[in-house]
């Protein structure tokens, strides 16, 4: 009985010091390179908030973030990339309101579930979109830009960034709440639909108010509105939509998300990670430069806010009837 209890005793404390052996031998995360995939073009807003959330990264865990442009169906080429690639935490991708909300509701043939295939980080920033107009368009308020299309319906050329993506849907939701008719021209991105604007190739341009605040503070172009509740700090003189079409609201955001399947041990430390970020004054002074706000969420509260936006989105494209073009 002793030997027999000895043997059993020697063989679980050998088990024990080769699992502790085995678990201070594995990597801790991040062990390489980490890749942030932006389903957008570069220099847009997603871009910028991207480089500015991997450089913070890079530096807190010290591995390199490298982003990288995936653009193409309004995010959804990016997005499925990232939702193919391996759960381990190094194949990331800086999600938005569009690709990860109103793709859902307007893309029959979505290669994603925007729900299921991520784990969702956190939210680095918040932000509004803006409505711009050229200079030359006779319109000082959106109340006056909507009276104007009204007079001729159809024949107020607005931009997008993307068929399908935030500011897009933005425009469509004011058109049905305002009652008025404006023809969209969707863009491949906020760099060629602002050359356009600022070029008189179209009147008025909806974008996220990181990309366009710069050309609104030099004077290229005239800031009508932004989208969200209320009035945006750092933008306080810019009127909301909703001072002139009551109910009226639109907040646009980006997000850390990874594959499904991602170990909580991987969100958590990532989430840790931003949220410290953010709270450096040097870094909430540069997205609130942008015209963002940083948030850092937590992973389950961002997963709320994705569902909520998803159900959102196809409300206003049942009521509004707009496809992609």
């Amino acid at each position: 009985m002793t030997s027999h209890l000895f043997r059993a005793v020697a063989a679980a404390l050998a088990m024990a010091a080769c699992t502790a052996v085995a678990f201070a031998q594995a990597p801790a995360y991040p062990a390489k390179p980490v890749r942030i995939v932006v389903p957008y073009p570069a220099g847009g807003t997603t871009d910028i908030i991207a480089r500015l959330a991997a450089a913070q990264l890079s530096e807190r865990l010290r591995q390199p973030f490298v982003v990288e442009n995936r653009a193409g169906a309004s995010g959804a080429i990016g997005s499925v990339a990232v939702a193919q690639a391996a759960a381990d935490g190094y194949t990331l991708v800086m999600g938005t309101a569009s690709s990860h909300g109103i793709n859902s509701a307007l893309q029959k043939n979505l290669p994603y579930d925007a729900v299921k295939d991520f784990a969702p980080v956190t939210v680095v920033a918040s932000t509004p979109n803006i409505i711009v107009v050229h200079p030359s368009v006779p319109a000082r308020t959106l109340g006056e830009l909507l009276a104007l299309a009204k007079a001729r319906p159809g024949q107020i050329n607005f931009g997008s960034t993307s068929p399908g993506g935030s500011p897009h849907m933005s425009a469509e939701l004011l058109k049905m709440m305002a009652g008025v008719d404006m023809t969209h021209v969707p863009y491949k991105g906020a760099s060629p639909m602002l050359t356009d604007l600022m070029g008189g190739q179209i009147q008025a341009g909806f974008d996220n108010l990181p990309s366009t605040i710069a050309f609104v503070r030099s004077g290229k172009l005239r800031a009508l509105a932004v989208t969200t509740a209320q009035r945006w700090p750092g933008a306080a003189d810019i009127p909301t939509v909703a001072e002139s079409v009551p109910g009226y609201e639109v907040s646009g955001w980006f997000g850390l998300l990874a594959p499904a399947g991602t170990p909580k041990a991987v969100l958590d430390t990532l989430q840790t990670a931003v949220a410290q970020a953010v709270r450096d004054p040097e870094v909430t002074r540069q997205l609130r430069n942008l015209g963002a706000e940083p948030v850092a969420s937590r992973p389950e509260v961002f997963a709320q806010q994705i569902r909520a936006d998803v159900d959102k989105w196809r409300g206003v494209v049942k009521a509004t009837g707009v496809t992609l073009e």
